[in-house]
């Protein structure tokens, strides 16, 4: 008996031709506001991904030009751009402090989609960070205050101890202040990318690029 391969092996001709004789082909993909097209895909994703389907990627880089990746949970998008929340003094939140320019990446598994941001990162305001704060688990906010998010820990009792003291600090039922060094990030988009799979890895990428205040739409060879 042998072991199955750790990397699947790409789709044969076959696999292909069946996959094209059963799919009814899609339209193209509309050239209007990108933010209600994304909105549109998520609104999808939501209903075929088992887990998450704000999911993102964000991207950073360090002091020393090295990119830096993880998977946060997208909590806010509308025409500013695409927000999440994070202890400011983390890996990405000191790397974002100081080159403020992030990428993001949606990736939807069940829909074969996913969408590409580029662009400058600034703050949300305190009132939008104490309004999401509020809103959390109230688990989650004394996490908030127990995690020195990113940073060496000596044993998993060292953030279960920090956590009940945090519990003690300000009680069962009392409201749980946002930390100072809590709050969130708004990615304002420079460039968003639509991909879309099709047969033979002939997809489809659709480019919004914002020109002036509008957007400006190209489309890529797959």
């Amino acid at each position: 008996m042998t072991d199955a391969p750790l990397i699947p092996a790409s789709p044969s001709e076959d696999d292909y031709v069946a996959q094209v004789a059963t799919a009814t082909p899609p339209p193209l993909l509309p050239e209007g506001d990108p933010i209600h097209l994304f909105g549109e895909w998520l609104a999808e994703a939501g209903k075929s991904e088992p887990n998450d389907p704000n999911a993102m990627t964000v991207s950073t880089v360090d002091a020393d030009g090295m990119p830096d990746s993880r998977m946060v949970l997208l909590k806010d998008v509308d025409s500013r751009g695409f927000v999440f929340y994070t202890n400011l003094e983390s890996a990405k939140g000191v790397e974002l402090a100081a080159n403020p320019k992030a990428a993001l990446l949606f990736h939807w598994k069940s829909l074969r989609r996913q969408v590409r941001v580029r662009g400058i990162v600034e703050p949300v305001s305190q009132a939008e960070a104490d309004a999401y704060f509020a809103s959390r688990a109230r688990h989650s906010q004394l996490g908030a205050w127990a995690s020195d998010q990113s940073r060496p820990l000596p044993d998993r009792l060292a953030l279960e101890r920090r956590v009940a003291e945090a519990g003690l600090k300000y009680g069962l039922i009392g409201k749980v202040p946002r930390p100072p060094h809590w709050s969130g990030f708004r990615i304002v988009p420079q460039v968003i990318e639509f991909w879309r799979d099709r047969p033979f890895r002939l997809h489809e990428r659709l480019v919004y690029d914002r020109v002036d205040g509008a957007w400006a739409t190209k489309r890529l060879f797959p």
